[in-house]
C-alpha cells in the first residue's frame, strides 16, 4: 500500500472517530429539570438531557477538530464565494437619514407618550437596536457602518469647513473610552431604576450623540469611532462574525485619513466566524471589552434568578424594584465581568504552559480572545429573543404614531400585539429548544475559532491540542452555565 493511500485511510479513520464522538454526546441520560419561561409557565422539559448533551457537544467539537488534519481550520477558513462589487457612495445619504429618524426618535422620547411600550424611542434602542441590529450585525456584516447616525453629519461638517486638523489620541489609550462608555451603558440598561421612561432615555441618548459627535471633531471620525464609540466598536466585532464579508477595493487618500469613501468592494460568502481567524491580537482594553460584552448580558440573565437573590436574602416573589437593587446589581455586573475575565487569563496561563508556548500572555489572550464573539452572540440573541418577538411588535406600532396623536404612518398602529408567541407552553417549548441550540452552537464554533486562532500561535498540532484544552473547559462550564440560566428559575 502507498503512502498516500495508508495516509488516506488513517485519515478516515480519524474521521470516522470523530463522527461517532461528535454522535455519542447526545447519549447520556440525565434527570428532568423544571424550566420556568418568562411568561410563568413551568413546564418539565428534560433540560438535563440539554445541559449534559451540550457540555458533550462542546466537549466533542475539541475532540474532532484534535483528530482531523493538521491543515483542516486554514482550508475552511479560506473558502470564500464571491457575489458582486458595490461601492458605498450612498453611505452618507443613508447615514443622514438614520440621524434624522434618531432626531424624530429623542423628539418623541421628549414629548411622546410616557408608556414605553408606545413610545418608540425605548422600543428602536433596548429592541430595535440593541437586540434586533446586533442580530443582524452578526448574519450579514458591518451596516452600522451605513446605520450609524454620526458619519453624514460629520461628512457633511466636513464639506462645509473643510477636513481640520484633529488629535490624535495617544497609543497607551487603546479602546478604553469605549470600554467606559461600555460599562456605562451596560449598567443603564440593567441596573438603572428607569432605563425605560421615555424622556430620561431620550436625554442619555441625545447628550450621548453630542458627546460622541464632538468628540469625532476633535480627534477624528475614524480615531473615534475605533476607542470611543462604543457601539460602533461592539458591532464591529461581532460583524467579524457574520456571513458576508466585503473584501476592501480601492480606497482614496480621505478613507486613509478620515474614514472616506470607498470606492469599490466585492462581497463574499464565507462561513459564520471566518474573518475572526485572521483578526489581529487585541489589546488590554479590547480584551477587556469584548469580555465585558459577555459577562454584561451573562449577568443580566443571572441578577434575575432566584439564586442570585437568594444569595442576598431577597424573596424573588417579592421583588424590592430596581432602586432597592442597585447597590447589588453594580456589584454583580463588576463582579461577574471580574470572575470571567480571571477565568479566561487562567485558562490562558494554563494552555500556554501545557503548550509550551514562547508567546506573551497577552499576545496569546489578545488572539484567542477573538473566540468570545461568537459565545457573546449566541447569548445575545438566546437572552432578548423573547423581548425581540414581543416587543417588535410594540415597536412596529409605535413607529407609526411616534407622538402618539392618532397617526398611522406605516399601516401598523393599530396592529395586534401577539404576545402568544412567547407565552404558553407550546410557545415555551420552541423558544427553550431554539435559544439552547443557539448556546450549544455558539459555543461549538466559539471552539472552532479558537482552534484556528490557536494554530497561529502554535502550528503543530499537539501544542495547538493543548493550548486549547484549558479554554474548552471553561467553554464547556460556560455552556451549562448558559443552559442553567436558561432553565432556573427567575424574577420578573
Amino acid at each position: 500500500m502507498s503512502g498516500r493511500t495508508e495516509g488516506g485511510a488513517v485519515e478516515r479513520c480519524r474521521l470516522s472517530l470523530a463522527l461517532l464522538l461528535a454522535a455519542l454526546c447526545f447519549a447520556s441520560p440525565t434527570p428532568a429539570f423544571a424550566h420556568a419561561s418568562d411568561r410563568g409557565h413551568v413546564l418539565l422539559l428534560p433540560t438535563g438531557y440539554y445541559v449534559a448533551g451540550g457540555a458533550l457537544a462542546v466537549a466533542a467539537s475539541f475532540l474532532v477538530l484534535a483528530l482531523l488534519p493538521s491543515d483542516f481550520p486554514a482550508r475552511f477558513w479560506r473558502r470564500r464565494l464571491p457575489l458582486f462589487a458595490f461601492g458605498d457612495g450612498a453611505r452618507a445619504t443613508v447615514s443622514l437619514i438614520s440621524f434624522a429618524g434618531f432626531a424624530i426618535l429623542i423628539a418623541a422620547g421628549l414629548f411622546g407618550s410616557r408608556d414605553p411600550l408606545t413610545n418608540p424611542l425605548p422600543l428602536a434602542i433596548w429592541t430595535l437596536l440593541w437586540v434586533g441590529l446586533v442580530l443582524l450585525q452578526g448574519l450579514f456584516g458591518n451596516l452600522w457602518s451605513w446605520l450609524n447616525p454620526w458619519y453624514g453629519p460629520w461628512r457633511v461638517i466636513s464639506r462645509l469647513f473643510g477636513n481640520r486638523k484633529t488629535w490624535r489620541p495617544p497609543a497607551w489609550l487603546g479602546c478604553w473610552p469605549a470600554f467606559a462608555l461600555f460599562f456605562a451603558f451596560a449598567w443603564f440598561e440593567l441596573i438603572d431604576p428607569a432605563p425605560d421612561d421615555p424622556a430620561r432615555l431620550a436625554w442619555a441618548a441625545g447628550l450621548y450623540w453630542l458627546l460622541s459627535f464632538a468628540a469625532m471633531l476633535v480627534f477624528g471620525y475614524r480615531d473615534w469611532s475605533r476607542r470611543g464609540e462604543f457601539l460602533t466598536v461592539f458591532l464591529a466585532m461581532v460583524a467579524r462574525f457574520a456571513l458576508l464579508e466585503r473584501n476592501e477595493g480601492k480606497r482614496n487618500e480621505a478613507w486613509r485619513n478620515e474614514g472616506g469613501r470607498n470606492e469599490g468592494g466585492r462581497l463574499s460568502l464565507c462561513w459564520p466566524g471566518a474573518k475572526l481567524s485572521n483578526a489581529a491580537p487585541l489589546s488590554l482594553s479590547g480584551i477587556a471589552f469584548l469580555l465585558l460584552a459577555l459577562s454584561s448580558v451573562s449577568f443580566d440573565g443571572l441578577s434575575k434568578t432566584f439564586f442570585w437573590l437568594g444569595l442576598f436574602g431577597l424573596n424573588p416573589l417579592e421583588f424590592p424594584g430596581r432602586t432597592a437593587m442597585i447597590g447589588i446589581g453594580t456589584f454583580g455586573l463588576v463582579l461577574t465581568l471580574v470572575l470571567l475575565a480571571a477565568a479566561f487569563i487562567l485558562a490562558i496561563v494554563l494552555g500556554q504552559h501545557l503548550a509550551g508556548s514562547p508567546h506573551s500572555l497577552g499576545q496569546a489572550a489578545g488572539l484567542l480572545v477573538w473566540s468570545i464573539v461568537p459565545i457573546a452572540l449566541a447569548y445575545h440573541v438566546a437572552h432578548y429573543l423573547t423581548a425581540l418577538l414581543v416587543d417588535g411588535q410594540y415597536a412596529l406600532a409605535a413607529l407609526s404614531d411616534p407622538f402618539a396623536l392618532g397617526w398611522n404612518l406605516f399601516g401598523t398602529a393599530g396592529i395586534q400585539i401577539e404576545a402568544g408567541v412567547a407565552a404558553g407552553a407550546g410557545s415555551a417549548w420552541s423558544l427553550w429548544n431554539f435559544q439552547a441550540g443557539v448556546i450549544i452552537i455558539g459555543h461549538m464554533l466559539a471552539v472552532l475559532v479558537a482552534h484556528g486562532l490557536a494554530w497561529r500561535l502554535h502550528p503543530v498540532p499537539a501544542g495547538a491540542a493543548l493550548s486549547q484544552f484549558p479554554l474548552t473547559l471553561l467553554m464547556i462550564a460556560y455552556t451549562v452555565f448558559g443552559l442553567w440560566l436558561l432553565a432556573t428559575p427567575a424574577a420578573g
